[in-house]
């Protein structure tokens, strides 16, 4: 046997040490080839510029971004796991060295198993993912909208630059694991496991600073959206505050709470919970800096896949608009829109073709010399009726606000009417109205200060006006589903002109307004989504490392404990407890976080973002649930084996 076939055979000799290594590496692999899948992808180019001339280049930027991201992030994390697997190894090292072994044939050793795991994981991630490329194709067509799809094709670009670039990163995470092993003596790595570790303390300043900080921080996120004070520096505060006051939770609060546990002798003696709960002290103090990071990274990735999902609903863009159709036409002494009549005509007919259920409703606009845009109250109340809303009533000299934006509707659900009257100027007279109280729903989108006035003062303002705007709107309750005629009606009514060709009127339809915007927060979504399950496999894999370089000091610690009357039912229950805690707990953390920001979000858009954020926790938690019950099993059995 030469010395590479001996590199090589410590590696299938520690499949157990290396199995979280290999498929974690694996996996990011298989991301970063999925963004490069659809970076190169030929025709993906095309459909996003058919929509918007500015989608291809965010979209390109957004998935050249995230591969650096991934790639930058899974060079920390193979240093993280080298250095782990190296911590762990230290014994054997030593006795290696005590053979004879040289420093410099140890790095090669070392180098050549970082190699062949990495030349394994890139073999593995592009193949997996060259697998379910098709599927992913799919599913990236359904999240952009693109209603084709994206066909299969032979990704060799992808592929030559995923292997590129992770052969690249795992010959430098080799090249740092020789730095590594050039620290301690020869004894000092025999004696590595032997080392007794101090008790864990904890300030009772620092644990409850822990839970002020987050509290604290929580206040700032609600004060952003409750109050509408949309501050970066307040909200980054806030977001600063929760991560120092986390560090402090894992590594001081939650020691506290332990310790405070152990000098309750009823309960701390109470069965195995004596050593339950000791094991427990040392697992967090140990694992508290991991403990950290992992909870901060899963609520990152919640928060950010969350919210893409969220800013893609259609009920993001119904906020904004909630016609279907609109149809404006401008009518003046000198033109007239001749094509009015032929094109709502149009509209309906498709809207019955297809089988949509809608309801038309218009309305004329006037305008104050101030410029204030104003519209009677009967043409409200049809806008209104049209939508579900309630019916107002108005006497002469009285006057309603109603919203234009998403930001004017929370000014006005926060703050109300910041003045009770109006004043209108007309051809210069004035005229002063009182304005009773703003309404909470936007019914004319898209521009700025809104009233509605009595039919009375309406006839006043308009007198004498020359242009004349109707403005028809469709309601349709599935307008999201109307892309197809929405398309077909924009290109005919747009090459529509009359006999003096011109085009006085516009055509909107929102169902192509949210594709472009489907579109965008589609990239958003699989660039934040794939991310944030880099980073949760990234996670977890974490707490495999922690657990597995502690398992030769359980394992016999187990066994001497087995030896006085530990049963296997109850090294199982401790064992449980331990896992359920080491897993579960920074997840919990970050699940709290999470839902603090969905909360705060669900304050600023009024549809309901419950549904997003309960997928989202459903499907990690899923994942997460697996993970502890493979490791639990494979725990178990080691453990189980040294009882024997």
């Amino acid at each position: 046997m030469n010395f590479r076939q001996f590199a090589f055979n410590n590696v299938f000799r520690n499949k157990r040490a290396y199995v979280a290594h290999f498929l974690s590496s694996a996996f990011s692999v298989m991301i970063f080839f999925i963004y490069a899948l659809l970076l190169f992808h030929p025709d993906l180019k095309g459909n996003i510029v058919s929509s918007s001339g500015t989608l291809s280049i965010l979209g390109t930027m957004g998935l050249q971004v995230s591969q650096y991201i991934v790639f930058i992030f899974s060079f920390f994390f193979l240093l993280y796991s080298a250095s782990s697997f190296i911590k762990l190894r230290k014994k054997e090292f030593g006795i290696l060295l005590l053979l004879g072994m040289s420093r410099k044939q140890l790095n090669r050793m070392l180098f050549l198993e970082n190699i062949a795991i990495g030349v394994a994981a890139i073999i593995a991630g592009i193949i997996v993912g060259a697998v379910f490329s098709k599927l992913i194709l799919l599913i990236s067509a359904s999240m952009l909208a693109i209603v084709d799809g994206l066909p299969f094709y032979l990704p060799g670009k992808a592929i030559l630059l995923t292997a590129g670039a992770y052969f690249i990163l795992f010959l430098l995470v080799a090249s740092f694991t020789s730095v590594m092993t050039r620290k301690g003596t020869l004894i000092e790595l025999i004696k590595a496991e032997d080392k007794p570790k101090p008790e864990p303390k904890a300030s009772v300043l620092l644990s409850v600073l822990s839970a002020l900080l987050i509290l604290i921080g929580y206040a700032c996120v609600f004060l952003f959206a409750l109050r509408r004070m949309f501050s970066f520096p307040l909200l980054l505060g806030g977001v600063v505050l929760v991560i120092v006051g986390t560090y402090f939770l894992f590594t001081q609060l939650s020691v506290y709470v332990m310790r405070a546990m152990k000098k309750r002798p009823r309960f701390f003696l109470k069965r195995t919970n004596l050593l339950t709960i000791s094991e427990l002290i040392y697992r967090l103090r140990d694992n508290a800096v991991m403990f950290f990071m992992v909870a901060v990274i899963s609520a990152t990735a919640f928060t950010g896949i969350g919210t893409a999902l969220a800013i893609g609903d259609p009920g993001l863009a119904a906020m904004k608009n909630p016609y279907a159709f609109t149809y404006d036409s401008y009518n003046d002494s000198d033109h007239k829109n001749s094509l009015e009549q032929k094109h709502v005509r149009l509209i309906e007919d498709t809207l019955r073709r297809e089988g949509f259920d809608y309801r038309k409703v218009s309305y004329i606009p006037t305008y104050s010399d101030n410029g204030f845009m104003l519209i009677k109250l009967d043409d409200y109340n049809r806008l209104a009726a049209a939508l579900g809303y309630e019916q107002e009533t108005l006497h002469e000299g009285e006057a309603l606000a109603t919203p234009s934006t998403v930001t004017q509707t929370g000014e006005f659900k926060l703050d109300g009417l910041t003045q009770d009257s109006l004043t209108l100027t007309k051809e210069g007279s004035e005229m002063t109205l009182h304005l009773l109280k703003a309404l909470p729903h936007i019914v004319v989108p898209n521009t700025t200060n809104v009233y509605v006035v009595s039919d009375a003062d309406y006839a006043k303002v308009n007198a004498g006006n020359l242009l004349k705007i109707v403005s028809v709107q469709f309601v349709v309750p599935d307008w999201h589903h109307t892309l197809r005629i929405a398309q077909e009606l924009r290109d005919t009514i747009n090459n529509d002109v009359d006999e003096s060709g011109n085009m006085n009127y516009n055509f909107q339809a929102l169902v192509i307004d949210w594709v472009e915007s489907r579109q965008l927060n589609g990239l958003l979504l699989i660039v934040s989504g794939l991310v944030g399950i880099v980073f949760f496999t990234f996670a977890a894999s974490f707490i495999y490392f922690r657990l597995y370089a502690d398992l030769a000091r359980d394992e016999e610690q187990y066994r001497m404990i087995s030896k006085v009357g530990l049963s296997r039912k109850e090294l199982g229950r401790t064992v449980s407890r331990q896992l359920l805690l080491m897993f579960f707990l920074p997840m919990l953390v970050a699940v709290i976080h999470s839902s603090v920001a969905f909360l705060a979000l669900q304050q600023l858009v009024d549809f309901s973002v419950a549904s997003h954020t309960l997928a989202i926790f459903a499907t990690f938690l899923a994942i997460q649930v697996v993970y502890y019950w493979i490791t639990r099993w494979r725990y178990l059995n080691h453990l189980h084996q040294k009882m024997i």
